[in-house]
């Protein structure tokens, strides 16, 4: 008796573990297998095809492992012993043509999804069901442009070609082309919508793009899935795939809210602070997202494109020096101007240095004639 109690204790036991652990597992969100996004429904299906093969290899291997143990136990006299046997030319054959085989199937669905499923590559369909043609969208398909900016510890979205701006909350209307152009304003980030497409790197003074696509309505979660510091773990933001005329309602709200996106209030924004609230904004400050890509939202700094502009026309000569050494900002804000030319007066010096950095019309015509300046990539 005492023993079939402590078995049953024991089974118990067992069975409140597979419970508990149950439990946990139904709480997993199978998003990334089942996502809202075409983009995200083929990276889907390739993980499933390269399961399936890897599968071929796996499920035999484990299989033929308890055979082989049972076969070639101890206790079975029946089985075949020959401790001199060395090698059988067939068998090598098949151990490793099937391996080689599944390699070339996965290289080749590899490399073909590698171009096929490329952010910078433009839409070529809705879904399945519904293609594109390349170059030529059809009326009203045109892709929706939404600049993306990682900051410390929250989103902001813009809308250049409605003028509006958001902070943690995107809102996209469900089977249009949506092309997104992702930057930082500070460290390295990653923005990652699982339902809607893979996760693409925020890099600061740099402009990533990435082509997607809803077939879904419904709210979806984003998130940084790059560790960034004291807030990473709030970095996160919905996802709202509506209807087109949701959309277009949700837009006219947007226009209505009382704040404007200035670089000021992006100068407030860019300050670290955790699960900040989401916040509207009725219009964006002209050319903000290149000004944040080019490192030059502050007043007085110089742009790295009109810097590249000028390098690429051989510098400025000795009135170089003055752009290189005279100026020194730092993202609170701080500057610190340096005299380096004997007898020329400070308040000259930050005259010179503000208009070749941030209002001489020199920079600015370099800059807008240049092949150097800061372009959006094409599709």
């Amino acid at each position: 008796m005492h023993r079939n109690s402590s078995l049953y204790r024991s089974g118990a036991a067992r069975c409140g573990v597979i419970a508990v652990l149950a439990a946990l597992v139904s709480g997993c969100d199978a998003v990334v297998l089942d996502p809202a996004g075409d983009i995200a429904r083929q990276q889907a299906d390739l993980v499933l095809v390269s399961a399936g093969l890897l599968l071929l290899i796996i499920v035999p291997v484990m299989v033929m492992t308890v055979l082989f143990a049972w076969r070639y136990r101890a206790t079975n006299t029946a089985a075949t012993y020959e401790p001199d046997w060395q090698h059988s030319t067939k068998l090598e054959l098949v151990i490793w043509s099937a391996p080689l085989l599944i390699v070339i199937a996965l290289g080749s669905i590899t490399w073909l999804a590698t171009h096929l499923l490329d952010p910078y590559r433009a839409l070529d369909r809705i879904d399945a069901a519904h293609p594109l043609a390349r170059g030529t969208p059809a009326s009203g398909m045109a892709p929706i442009d939404v600049d993306v900016v990682a900051l410390d510890w929250k989103w902001l979205f813009i809308y250049p070609g409605q003028n509006v701006a958001t902070v943690n909350d995107l809102v996209l209307p469900v089977g249009h082309p949506v092309r997104f152009h992702i930057a930082s304003s500070s460290v390295m980030n990653s923005f990652y919508i699982p339902a809607l497409a893979g996760q693409i790197y925020a890099m600061p003074g740099m402009e990533t793009p990435m082509n997607a696509v809803f077939n879904k309505t419904g709210t979806f979660r984003g998130i940084s899935s790059n560790y960034s510091g004291a807030g990473f773990s709030q970095m996160h933001f919905d996802v709202h795939s509506v209807s087109p005329q949701a959309y277009a309602a949700w837009l006219g709200g947007v226009k209505q809210a009382p704040a404007t996106l200035d670089r000021a209030m992006y100068i407030m924004l860019d300050k670290p602070s955790i699960a900040a609230p989401v916040s509207h904004y009725a219009s964006v400050a002209p050319r903000l997202f290149d000004a944040v890509v080019n490192m030059c939202v502050r007043p007085g700094q110089m742009c790295s494109n009109a810097m590249a502009a000028i390098d690429a026309r051989g510098g400025t000569g000795k009135s170089g020096q003055l752009n290189v050494a005279a100026v020194d900002h730092d993202q609170q804000g701080r500057e610190r101007v340096v005299s380096v030319v004997p007898g020329l007066a400070d308040a000259t010096l930050r005259h010179f240095v503000r208009e070749w950095c941030g209002d001489g019309q020199t920079v600015r015509a370099a800059v807008a004639h240049d092949s150097f300046a800061l372009a959006r990539p094409q599709s």
